[in-house]
């Protein structure tokens, strides 16, 4: 063998044990921003300097889900135990707001208490990557947030989701809390529970596995379709808090028209009808 040939060699294995190695955790650095989106790509977090969020008086309709959820959050913002939250139900009634209303509020009362950071769905086997970069900062207290969470049949990066709720032996980080939204009460299809059952040879374990990670959050809030009452009550509150011109009869006509077309009533809806009058009457709202 020539050294050529003993060089290209080298460089074979070389490769091969370079493969083999474990992937580097990522370098994280938590400056002043309050709030990240997590890029699982490049193992780093983006600075959102600006979060979209509603006030949270004006989220109608979920008071006692409201309020579970923003005594659960002072705690972890003041140091004390807490629990992770999964907010599921009715599409549109201000799951995911009320978790970044939360946050908002919250930093407002103890200023950079609590840090958001959002990671994708798609990204969910990299949580654990994501935790262990936390796991140092211990000078700040992190809030995952992960909106619309569910599992297809094949999709098994379920079980990353687990390890981090429970943290294995090393059990989850004190400042690390995680909130997740999702359709789904037990984060998977209702057929797809059934399909398992009837297959199974034992059906009552046949969907243990999946069903027993909705277990490992502490919180269950529950959101359910908002009645017209309910719905008119939301839309009042935006158009007092932006100002805009309202006649009430006929807005909440409008407003009744506007859901029938939509076939839907929900916190949605209604901000869409507002921001719709908003622009006929001239104005600009966020």
């Amino acid at each position: 063998m020539t050294n050529q040939d003993e060089i290209r060699a080298l460089q074979r294995i070389a490769q091969a044990i370079e493969k083999l190695a474990p992937e580097p955790e990522p370098r994280i650095d938590i400056k002043t921003a309050e709030a990240y989106v997590w890029d699982a790509t490049a193992k780093n977090l983006l600075p959102v300097e600006q979060t979209q969020h509603v006030e949270l008086k004006l989220l109608q309709g979920i008071d006692t889900a409201r309020d579970i959820l923003l005594q659960n959050t002072l705690q972890f913002a003041r140091g004390h135990s807490a629990n992770n939250a999964l907010v599921w139900g009715a599409r549109g009634m201000g799951k995911s707001s009320l978790i970044k209303a939360i946050h908002a509020h919250v930093n407002r009362q103890l200023p950079k208490s609590l840090v958001l950071i959002e990671i994708h769905r798609e990204d969910i086997a990299t949580l654990p990557h994501l935790m262990r970069a936390l796991s140092g900062w211990v000078i700040r207290r992190f809030i995952l947030f992960c909106d619309d969470l569910s599992f297809d049949n094949e999709d098994t990066s379920y079980k990353s989701l687990k390890a981090a709720l429970e943290g294995g032996i090393e059990g989850r980080p004190d400042h690390i809390l995680l909130y997740a939204t999702s359709n789904r009460r037990h984060l998977l299809r209702r057929d797809m529970m059934e399909n398992e059952r009837s297959t199974a040879i034992h059906p009552s374990e046949a969907v243990e596995e999946k069903v027993s990670l909705s277990d490992r959050f502490g919180l269950w809030l529950g959101f359910h379709p908002c009645d017209q009452p309910t719905y008119l009550s939301i839309v009042d509150a935006y158009m007092a808090h932006f100002k805009l011109q309202n006649i009430r009869d006929e807005c909440h006509k409008a407003a009744l028209e506007w859901a029938m077309a939509r076939g839907a009533r929900s916190g949605r809806v209604a901000w869409q009808f507002v921001q719709d009058t908003a622009g006929k009457q001239g104005k600009t709202i966020r």
